[in-house]
């Protein structure tokens, strides 16, 4: 059976698009990138999960690997975005309040697989390292 045909059961038939930020060795650092306020950060993407009523959630992780292209931020699809085709899509470079805003804002609509990521937002899409359970980039946007 193909994967989007599968029945999804517990918590994954209701899992709301997620941002997953890492702050392991390099992302989030302020000595290492100095003049952003890595905290005001988290707590906006925080802030705005909180306020979406459960349309999408944020959690931080160690280390993501792309320590080249910190900060990192990784967008994974809802249950239904995963049905409609979307893939998990890694945001390199993440380090503006702009960006900040775009993954919000995507996120809100629906993220990958739901809702067109804005197109500066693709820009700093990156490759998720080898190994990664991701399917790459690009995958995110809408399947039509």
């Amino acid at each position: 059976m193909p994967p989007a045909q599968r029945a999804l059961v517990g918590a994954a038939a209701s899992r709301p698009c997620t941002i997953v930020v890492c702050r392991g060795c390099c992302c989030g650092d302020g000595g290492k990138h100095p003049g952003f306020d890595h905290e005001w950060q988290l707590a906006r993407l925080r802030g705005a999960a909180s306020a979406s009523g459960g349309g999408f959630a944020v959690r931080t992780t160690d280390c993501l690997g792309p320590c080249d292209q910190a900060n990192v931020i990784v967008v994974q699809p809802s249950a239904a975005g995963r049905r409609a085709g979307g893939r998990a899509a890694w945001v390199g470079f993440a380090m503006d309040d702009d960006c900040t805003e775009e993954i919000l804002a995507w996120a809100a609509a629906g993220g990958p697989g739901l809702a067109v990521p804005p197109p500066t937002l693709e820009l700093q899409f990156i490759d998720p390292p080898r190994g990664a359970r991701a399917r790459g980039r690009r995958q995110g946007a809408v399947r039509k």
